[in-house]
């Protein structure tokens, strides 16, 4: 066991140092992954013998959940919906589109079985919500005519149809669907798998609203719990599972959840864990010597998709809705094919023996075209066709941006001696750039007005704004003893000094902000602003 953690432990490390290697250098990250897979797989260095895709469908498809669900939960769908109409024909009826063009492609040019290459354009069908979403953060790379917020809604929920066409074309190659069986089963899939997302996120937001823990973590548990519900649930019956767990996120993502960010956080890891572990794992599954066998047939797939198939289904989608040429020329070439294929590529292997070609080293090696060719020239190809957008911030398009806003909050209790007890706010005289936000009476928040009066007891919440940075300010803790030169004296006794100044005064769990009575006692700590260390 200790020799297994000790290589799980040095592939997530090999995989993070060569994350930031391949953001350096513009390789996609799922290619890196890949890759350390392939040096640890049975053709790699360390061969490691692995061929059990029922195992890595299983681990995929879990991840893949995941992945899914937070794809939607970090899409911000107000940004989302001028383009919402566009993005959803193209998961859908662009996923059939370029399925279709390519399955016959491979029929007609490569001699594949119909039904065969049928299945192969259904696994190459969906492009990668991971990869596009990590090129438009890690390049800032804003679009112009809200192309990010197509791409991510495109590349997030039309996984789903790819899995439904993948699905269909399983049954036909078994021979155990009718035509009527079919129609059922597409009928189920999609109603299903919309009804019970819909359904279950409603209900993970009335329960988040109104039972709350005092548990660190417990939202973000439940969250998971909600992921795994929504993928199972309707899948029993015969839904789609990852189309429901994409609305779900998008559901949850949207609402006003407190604490949001820590589970962006969380999120964020386990994503990134699971990508990991899922791309190795592909990596691990691929034999490169079987990728000469497919070389030619996974490199023209690979071009036709680039610049037949995918413009196709663009262009027809929409050039109706009179988009610009360069924005549709852009979302053509941003179709990468990714980890979702490789999944759906397996899923054929384990579900038949009977092919008489590699399905799964062809998807394989057609997704690395993809990602190798497409995934690096993306920021080429849009600053060539003009579409780069630098007045805006590309990350405004996910739910998980927080603008650092340059101001800073502090707490003023008002007390019967108070200047302000009794006054109105349009009484007092605030400094300049100062506002009063918020103040709490007795645990209730008031939003002040300017006939709102101040009352002994409130807390006042003042905003104002905040430095760009701490240059020039040293902060010092000192503790006070009994031998201290502080030691019971008070504050206006100090000797002048104009190279340090005492902001605060912690005793015990109380914060003092000290004023020249403020007399300095055995066991306090001063936090001292200095030109030099105290």
């Amino acid at each position: 066991m200790e020799l297994t953690l000790l290589i799980i432990a040095a592939v997530i490390l090999i995989c993070i140092l060569a994350n930031r290697i391949s953001g350096r250098f513009g390789v996609p990250m799922l290619l890196v992954f890949i890759g350390v897979g392939m040096l640890f797989g049975s053709d790699g260095v360390f061969k490691i013998p692995f061929e059990d895709y029922s195992l890595a469908e299983t681990g995929c498809s879990i991840a893949l959940i995941f992945i899914m669900f937070y794809g939607g939960f970090g899409t911000n769908i107000y940004k989302a919906k001028p383009v919402a109409v566009k993005s959803m024909l193209l998961s859908s009826f662009g996923v059939v589109i370029t399925s279709l063009l390519t399955g016959l492609f491979c029929h007609f040019a490569l001699g594949f079985e119909l039904v065969e290459g049928m299945l192969i354009g259904a696994c190459l069908g969906s492009t990668d919500a991971a990869t596009v979403f990590s090129i438009l953060r890690s390049k800032r790379l804003n679009l112009k005519y809200n192309t990010a917020s197509l791409l991510e809604v495109e590349s997030g929920s039309n996984d789903p149809f790819a899995y439904m066409l993948t699905v269909i074309m399983l049954s036909i190659l078994k021979g155990t669907a009718s035509p009527g069986d079919l129609v059922l089963m597409l009928f189920k899939q999609l109603i299903f798998g919309g009804v019970f997302g819909f359904g279950i996120g409603v209900l993970a937001w009335f329960i988040l609203k109104r039972f709350k823990s005092d548990t660190a973590g417990f939202d973000s548990v439940f969250i998971v719990a909600i992921a795994l519900l929504a993928y199972a649930a309707p899948s029993v019956i015969g839904g789609n599972g990852y189309l429901s767990a994409y609305i779900v996120g998008i559901y949850l993502g949207n609402k006003p959840i407190q604490g949001k960010r820590n589970l962006v956080h969380f999120f964020d890891g386990v994503t990134g864990l699971l990508q990991m572990a899922v791309f190795f794992m592909l990596g691990l599954l691929a034999f490169p010597s079987k990728l000469p066998e497919v070389l030619v047939a996974g490199v023209l797939i690979s071009v036709f998709m680039v610049f037949i198939a995918r413009p196709v289904a663009v262009f027809g989608i929409l050039a109706p809705f009179k988009c610009k040429f360069n924005q549709m020329i852009l979302v053509s070439f941003s179709g990468l094919r990714g980890v979702a294929s490789i999944v759906f590529a397996i899923m054929a292997a384990a579900a038949s023996n009977f092919e008489e070609y590699d399905i799964f080293h062809t998807v394989f090696l057609a997704v690395l075209l993809s990602l190798l060719l497409q995934g690096s020239l993306i920021p080429f190809v849009a600053r060539k066709v003009k579409m780069i957008d630098n007045t805006n911030d590309v990350m405004t398009t996910f739910n998980d941006y927080s603008e650092e806003l340059p101001v800073q909050f502090i707490k003023l209790n008002v007390t019967e001696s108070s200047r302000w007890s009794g006054k109105h706010i349009k009484d007092l005289a605030l400094p300049p750039d100062t506002l009063i936000a918020l103040i709490v009476r007795d645990d209730k928040r008031i939003i002040p007005k300017g006939f709102t009066q101040i009352k002994p007891g409130d807390v006042a919440v003042l905003c104002a704004p905040a430095i760009n940075d701490s240059e020039g300010i040293n902060l010092t803790e000192v503790n006070v003893t009994k031998e201290s030169q502080y030691c019971g004296l008070m504050l206006s006794d100090l000797p002048p000094d104009d190279s340090h100044l005492v902001v605060l005064v912690k005793r015990g769990e109380r914060v003092i902000i000290p004023r020249g009575k403020t007399v300095f006692t055995e066991g306090d700590i001063l936090v001292i602003n200095s030109a030099e260390k105290v």
